[in-house]
């Protein structure tokens, strides 16, 4: 069989095999999946803000103002005020001389990591951390050393052998981790990331894509924690998670910043964010620090529908944040029981490998703003049932 009918079939073979799903309308923590109607729990929308009037309203002016669409690189003709100012506000949130769009938290991270690390380099990186964050240590040529996760004497055995970061004869160091893991929920030690990288000369880059909006006075994320706000060399974050629109940046010194600017292919290379975006994402910002009580309520959900279902005897992961994580093991098992969720009307896709490792094949669960208190208990109750009761009949989705 040829390339790439086999490794399709061997996908498909190991229950890895993805399609995707059409979206056929919204309506608060609602969604319409083929004609049904399903309480929506997969949403990165932590805050709700991706249908918050104020913000659509933004994108709507900026469209007939500026466009829909951007007209090139921001070096080129693309940069708008609008760019700029939204930038400036995002180093304010994150308490950061300055900071640079990027097209996605993705190419935020690939382009940071190539453009800071190369041949020579050591990069010590936490093993959950995300894709994009992998990908970048790949990209930028540096050695990779991966620690356990969150193991600090691992990651420090690893810095006594490195020799000391920007010295004579020897690389940069850099300590390259999440704050917030998207799959189980958990937090990394930063303020002793931050003291072993002081103690040993490396420069520390936190990805805070998942804390920012939802943690913090104003939503600066978890990296505007005391001790902790512009400690890191590089912060990099998402606009598309709990700001509900689409983009990455990259927050930190000015010199780090401007280097980016000039270095970081792909912020260089890539046509800048549309107008309607950018505008909707200041707004987003905006309302993320005036109105707090968004935040509250989301981790108010969070806390009672992890305790529901650990009271109903399912053991979960993520205490403390918006993202819970179910580990069933087995890929099979794991759509299955996102199957009998999706007929019961709960929309929770299966997480399967590579995102996770092999056996931890999970349900992951997101609680946002725009849930009411009574549809987390819906959640605790099906979730808690079909766990209980598995039935190997599901079909995949």
């Amino acid at each position: 069989m040829a390339f790439p009918d086999d490794d399709l079939q061997r996908i498909r073979r190991e229950a890895r095999f993805r399609t995707t799903r059409a979206i056929e309308r919204k309506e608060g923590a609602w969604v319409w999946i083929d004609g049904r109607r399903l309480l929506n729990f997969s949403s990165n929308d932590y805050l709700g803000l991706s249908a918050h009037p104020r913000v659509i309203a933004a994108a709507a002016e900026a469209a007939r103002r500026f466009g829909a669409g951007s007209p090139s690189a921001r070096l080129l003709s693309g940069n708008l005020a609008l760019h700029d100012e939204l930038e400036r506000a995002l180093a304010a949130l994150k308490g950061e001389e300055a900071a640079l769009l990027f097209g996605s938290g993705y190419l935020a991270n690939v382009g940071a990591l190539d453009a800071v690390a190369g041949h020579g380099d050591l990069l010590l990186s936490d093993a959950l951390n995300h894709a994009s964050l992998v990908d970048g240590c790949r990209l930028s040529r540096a050695r990779t050393c991966v620690y356990p996760h969150a193991d600090l004497g691992a990651l420090e055995a690893l810095l006594r052998q490195a020799p000391r970061s920007d010295s004579a004869g020897g690389g940069r160091v850099w300590i390259v981790s999440d704050t917030l893991f998207s799959m189980d929920g958990d937090r990394a030690p930063l303020p002793e990331l931050l003291t072993l990288a002081q103690r040993h000369g490396a420069r520390l880059l936190l990805d805070d894509a998942h804390a920012t909006g939802v943690f913090g006075e104003r939503g600066g994320g978890l990296t505007d924690a005391p001790g902790v706000r512009g400690q890191a060399d590089l912060v990099v974050s998402t606009l598309s998670k709990a700001f509900g629109v689409y983009g990455g940046f990259v927050a930190g010194k000015r010199a780090f910043i401007d280097f980016l600017r000039n270095r970081a292919r792909t912020f260089i290379f890539s046509t800048a964010l549309p107008p309607p975006t950018v505008a909707a994402a200041l707004e987003a910002v905006r309302v993320a620090a005036t109105e707090p009580e968004r935040r509250a309520r989301v981790l108010g959900l969070a806390a009672a529908a992890c305790a529901g279902l650990r009271a109903r005897g399912v053991e979960v992961l993520g205490e403390g944040s918006p993202i819970l994580a179910v580990v069933v093991g087995d890929e099979r098992r794991a759509l299955d029981l996102s199957h009998r969720l999706f007929e019961n009307g709960l929309f929770i896709p299966a997480i399967r490998p590579p995102t996770v490792p092999p056996g931890t094949s999970r349900l992951r669960i997101s609680l946002s703003a725009a849930h009411e208190p009574e549809q987390v208990e819906t959640l605790v109750q099906i979730v808690a049932a079909t766990v209980a009761n598995p039935d190997n009949g599901g079909e995949q989705v």
